[in-house]
């Protein structure tokens, strides 16, 4: 028998939902193809500097996944299932006030979080969960009912949870185990074709559309499959090209002559996919749904907290001035102008103001150069980087924006929903999605600055100085 570890397993379930999901959504391929080329193509033009932050090997191959789960119940059972192939909660995002539409969610990320096993299969999968308990969004009959429907539903069968519990235990399984768990596992994700009954997923979305999605049907499903793409705004062009209807801009940073940072998203817009319904008078029969869509992403540095606080200004500069009717409404213009006149323009200049997470690697011929005016025992990290001795390297980020999530989703809604704002909203944060999926949800600033803080001490011990900060 072979053993299949945890990474692998992660690979072949990644392989196998693009696979399945590809059947379902045939322009989900034609979004594959697009990127790759558009990645081939990048590199083509621009070498090594393509690929700064990622090999096109893994960009190319990179993909985030989107589901959708009901209750906390069904959120620790997902978080078992993701954990066997080494995937575990990072960040929380609460999209329910991301948005001006009624997108009552709440979601974490499920991934891998050493950067060795990000660099041989970094697979994601946002997880959104639906907030039945909101009284903005749901009176009191509403989440009674919403809870009985969805409590008696199961989403993952008891043999999928105890293989995982087993791949948990032991980092992986042995052949056959493997096998049936990336199926029981793929399968689980699939779009069921048992019918819908019309009068409750109406009135479910009457109220939200991601709820309807959610709580209207009797499984769950994978919402989109999202590759990595080198140049977003050429991919856009190139499916634009191809009669596909694009979301009307790109969501997350502008393009800009700067470092990319964070992440910029976009996606063609939901497809009417043929559902069986059963309808009021008890017939069964055809009509369509749209809740999936094609969703494509740019990757960009990650950002310090300093520096998070810094994008948050820009945004809201943008809105300001948006609203004022600056850059004829055109979002994209507004917000580049807002970067040139404060984000630093190099990679150098965001590592000094401590604004992005990056490793630091050594220039041997300029510390052969320099390293006699640093007798120590001390030195500073930014008289080292001035100097040039010490060089940045970026850290990709790795994560989600909320805000950006939801305008994917509100993007990809057929109306606005409801919402009573008169009601107070019940309140989430990352311990209580902790709580929830029974296990410590992980800070994505923790571990980038982990990351930086593993290099600064390596390069501490390869120059036998103290670097502070």
């Amino acid at each position: 028998m072979t053993f299949q570890s945890a990474t692998r397993l992660r690979a072949r379930f990644a392989r196998g939902l693009s696979q399945m999901y590809g059947e379902e959504v045939p322009a989900y391929t034609t979004l594959v193809d697009v990127s790759a080329a558009v990645n081939e193509d990048v590199v083509g033009r621009r070498g090594a500097a393509g690929e700064r932050l990622g090999s096109i090997e893994r960009v190319t191959a990179e993909r985030h996944g989107a589901i959708r789960v009901g209750s906390a119940q069904e959120m620790a059972q997902v978080a078992r299932v993701f954990a066997a192939f080494g995937m575990h909660p990072v960040g929380f995002y609460d999209l329910r006030d991301a948005s001006t539409s009624s997108v009552p969610v709440v979601s974490t990320a499920f991934r891998p979080t050493d950067p060795d096993e990000l660099a041989a299969n970094p697979f994601r999968v946002f997880t959104s969960m639906l907030t039945a308990d909101d009284p903005r969004f749901f009176d009191a009959e509403l989440r009674q009912q919403l809870q009985d429907f969805i409590g008696a539903r199961t989403l993952f069968s008891p043999e999928l949870l105890a293989l995982s519990d087993q791949a948990i235990e032991h980092g992986g399984l042995q052949e056959p185990d493997a096998d049936r768990l990336v199926q029981l596992a793929t399968q689980a994700f699939e779009l069921s074709d048992d019918p819908v009954d019309h009068a409750w997923y109406r009135r479910l979305e009457d109220v939200s559309a991601v709820a309807a999605d959610i709580g209207g049907v009797a499984s769950t499903h994978i919402n989109h499959l999202t590759p990595r793409v080198l140049d977003i705004d050429d991919l856009y062009a190139r499916m634009q090209a191809r009669g596909i209807v694009m979301i009307d801009e790109i969501q997350g940073p502008p393009r800009w002559d700067g470092p990319d940072v964070l992440l910029r998203q976009t996606s063609f817009r939901a497809l009417a996919e043929a559902r069986t319904f059963r309808f009021e008078d008890g017939t069964v029969g055809p009509s369509d749904l749209r809740v999936r869509f094609g969703e494509v992403e740019q990757r960009g540095i990650a950002l310090t907290p300093a520096g998070r606080e810094l994008y948050d200004f820009m945004v809201s500069v943008t809105d300001r001035r948006l609203a004022a009717g600056e850059g004829g409404g055109v979002r994209a213009e507004v917000a580049r102008t807002v970067w040139e006149e404060n984000l630093p323009r190099t990679e150098k200049e965001l590592a000094l103001q401590a604004l992005a997470y990056f490793t630091f690697t050594l220039d041997e011929q300029v510390w052969a150069e320099v390293g006699s005016s640093f007798p120590g025992p001390r030195v500073s990290l930014t008289e080292l980087v001035e100097a040039g001795a010490a060089v940045p390297e970026p850290i990709v980020y790795e994560d989600f924006l909320p805000r950006s999530a939801a305008g994917i989703f509100q993007s990809n809604l057929t109306d606005e929903g409801s919402r009573d704002d008169a009601q107070r909203g019940i309140e989430y944060d990352l311990a209580a999605m902790s709580r929830i999926v029974g296990r410590t949800v992980a800070d994505p600033h923790d571990l980038y600055q982990r990351q930086q803080d593993d290099s600064i001490a390596a390069l501490s011990a390869r120059l036998g100085l103290t670097i502070t900060s």
